[in-house]
């Protein structure tokens, strides 16, 4: 099963299912439209990656109500979901099914977002995206990145599992949930330490980097572009 499938899968469920699973839902994506420092009027055009059913364009949608939204996924039901979020807003989003590490262009955009997709690629995919992103990206543009990490010693990637395995069991979820969201962690995910992506991050030529915010195993990644 391709993993834009295995997504697919989850249609039903996903947006309840992204606030049971992650500790501090409301820190980690208050943190993430918090940090965006443009004028709340701008009409920025924002780019989002792996951007599933656009709980991320959500939030920044809330701040920043002019701006002009890209959306790109390879889990077409979840853009379809995506499609109905913003129905009342055809003229500023638009949504492509594609795997975003092919993405190309220079300069369009003045925020590049994504949430919990990166980890799926290797780490060198990893590193060739992140210079596709600073391409392109204006001067003075931005991305943010809430994705997982993994953690620098065994004992700590297993507190982050242990920790993450009691929240969702005592979240309310169904076994069937539990037992699928393992499945595609373990079958998808490709953890990066926080100084990896750090690290990939410069290499691909951003200033001003930062994890802002961090719980256990998800953090909120901050890089600039000048």
């Amino acid at each position: 099963m391709s993993i834009g499938q295995a997504f697919d899968n989850a249609l039903e469920y996903y947006d309840n299912w992204m606030k049971k699973a992650l500790p501090n839902y409301n820190d980690l994506f208050g943190t993430a439209k918090e940090i965006i420092p443009f004028d709340v009027d701008k009409s920025i055009k924002v780019l989002d990656l792996g951007a599933g059913t656009g709980l991320f364009s959500k939030h920044v949608f809330e701040k920043y109500p002019n701006a002009e939204f890209v959306l790109i996924d390879l889990a077409e039901k979840l853009l379809d979901s995506a499609k109905t979020r913003f129905k009342d807003y055809d003229d500023q989003f638009e949504f492509i099914v594609k795997d975003y590490r092919t993405i190309e262009g220079e300069e369009e955009y003045d925020l590049v977002i994504s949430s919990l997709s990166i980890h799926h690629l290797t780490h060198e995919e990893k590193k060739k995206l992140f210079k596709s992103i600073y391409r392109i990206l204006k001067h003075n543009g931005l991305f943010i990145n809430v994705d997982q990490i993994r953690g620098e010693t065994s004992y700590l990637s297993e507190l982050y599992w242990n920790h993450w395995l009691e929240q969702i069991k005592n979240s309310g979820a169904t076994e069937q949930q539990i037992t699928e969201s393992i499945a595609r962690r373990k079958d998808y995910d490709i953890d990066a330490t926080s100084a990896e992506q750090l690290q990939w991050l410069k290499e691909a030529g951003f200033i001003n980097i930062d994890c802002v915010y961090k719980n256990f195993f998800v953090g909120v990644f901050f890089a600039m572009k000048v």
